[in-house]
């Protein structure tokens, strides 16, 4: 029976992680790009300007908890982790090198869809039933659709509960650290762990507990503080790898861009399996459209929604177009793509060619952190969804179920469960998507107000959107 289950979760999570999914996230991206004109990509110097704090002066009476830059670095927390550096392996190892193309695709449209559902989480705010001001897809449709479309936001909710827990996260973690560190350390046999990965499971546990029992704030200090830190480590390490082999890096780009358009390099020469798993890898990289970033941008502090919009547009580029390259260009030139070798082992085969002796080290420390970031930020979203639906007081047993979790992602091999929070995570992404579709013309007309303020130098003032309409109907 229980074989029976697993292979229903299993067809469940294929099914939704299907072409449709790739045409609702992809498609409705490109969409974004075009309704927009693609004006929000004019403005990224500004969006650069508003992470280092340079229109922040006059903003300390602005609805939110966070500043810009906490906000987008909860948000990359959640999405820079494990997809970047096992996710672009499998995509190399399945679709070949054309798939790393494919992924680059999902980034720049991406970009606009987190520029809409961004800028939607700042309009669209609502209070839950203590009275604290929220923000997320959940709210986005409560606020901005009305209430004939609470199923919408309820479903959205429920998948959002489920799809942000800590197991499979956990689960390779602990199997990271457990095969590159103790096993070849004879710390643990390879064939009994139980008690290897249960001590790991509680001090991991007991440490992530830590920081998330401070919520958003304590989150968000620790994600501005670690992710910024190992973007930059890990783009060091690759960058001294790249300086190692530069002759070589001309005939890399070259090898992704042509086999992304022939497919000859695996997936059978498929060329739509090549995109199909390019645009699949990119949208578990960078999640644009599928709701998790406005749980974190709806909590910034501002009045701007175009603001917040400009900002998280940049996740994407730091997520795949940066982050992800780094790792594909690693694995391709160190050619870990034609051995035996997948997932993150293929990636610390990677680096340890390129760095003799403790190479692989250096990324369990940055899997470790990434991870963790991951898990913390995740755990924010879920208590949020909880909140929405059974409100604030819940948010305690959901946050005793998700620290228990930590443990038992650590010491068991969940296939079932994990087919399960994988199509409930492509669950969340309907909700989103298809307010964000109905919601779009806001966005524009809002967006269109700040461009033109900003042009004419009414933005230096910070005077809000609401504020100027004040002061010209006075």
């Amino acid at each position: 029976m229980m074989a029976n289950i697993e292979q229903a979760l299993a067809a469940f999570a294929s099914f939704m992680w299907g072409p449709h999914l790739v045409v609702l996230l992809v498609g409705g991206g490109l969409f974004f790009m075009l309704h927009s004109r693609m004006q929000h990509f004019r403005y990224i110097g500004h969006s650069i300007g508003l992470l280092l704090g340079k229109y922040d002066s006059g903003n300390e009476d602005a609805a939110g908890d966070i500043s810009h830059f906490r906000a987008l670095a909860t948000a990359l927390a959640g999405t820079i982790g494990l997809g970047n550096i096992t996710g672009v392996a499998v995509a190399i190892t399945v679709g070949g090198p054309g798939a790393v193309f494919w992924m680059w695709v999902t980034a720049i449209v991406g970009s606009s869809t987190k520029f809409y559902t961004a800028s939607l989480a700042i309009m669209y705010r609502g209070y839950d039933d203590s009275g604290k001001l929220q923000g997320g897809p959940m709210y986005v449709i409560r606020e901005g659709l009305g209430r004939k479309w609470l199923p919408l936001a309820w479903l959205f909710a429920i998948a959002g509960m489920f799809g942000v827990l800590p197991v499979f996260q956990i689960n390779q973690l602990v199997q990271i650290v457990r095969d590159v560190i103790a096993v070849p350390a004879g710390v643990v046999d390879a064939d009994s762990h139980f008690t290897f990965d249960l001590i790991l499971g509680v001090v991991l546990m007991v440490a992530l507990y830590c920081v998330a029992i401070g919520k958003v704030k304590r989150v968000s200090a620790f994600a501005a503080g670690m992710v910024p830190t190992m973007v930059v480590c890990y783009f060091l390490m690759t960058l001294i790898l790249l300086l190692g082999n530069v002759s070589e890096i001309p005939a890399m780009f070259a090898l992704i861009f042509s086999d992304a358009f022939t497919g000859q390099a695996a997936a059978g020469g498929s060329l739509g399996a090549v995109i199909l798993i390019g645009v699949q890898r990119g949208v578990f990289s960078n999640e644009a459209g599928l709701g998790t970033e406005s749980l974190a941008h709806g909590a910034a502090k501002t009045n701007e929604p175009t603001r917040e919009g400009l900002v998280a547009m940049m996740g994407p580029i730091i997520d795949t177009l940066v982050v992800c390259t780094c790792t594909a260009l690693a694995i391709l030139i160190t050619g870990a793509w034609q051995t035996d070798a997948v997932g993150v082992t293929m990636t610390s085969l990677a680096f340890e060619q390129a760095f003799p002796g403790f190479g692989a080290y250096l990324l369990v420390i940055m899997v470790l952190i990434l991870s963790s970031t991951t898990v913390l930020t995740y755990s924010y979203y879920g208590s949020k969804c909880m909140a929405f639906l059974f409100g604030t007081r819940a948010e305690k047993y959901y946050f005793t179920i998700y620290m228990g979790l930590i443990v038992a992602g650590a010491v068991a091999s969940l296939d079932a469960v994990i087919s399960l929070f994988d199509g409930a995570y492509a669950a969340m992404a309907i909700p989103t998507m298809l307010s964000t579709f109905l919601l779009a013309p806001k966005v524009r007309e809002v967006a269109r107000d700040y461009f033109r303020r900003l042009r004419s130098g009414e933005i230096d003032s910070d005077i809000s959107a609401a504020e100027l309409v004040t002061e010209k109907a006075d």
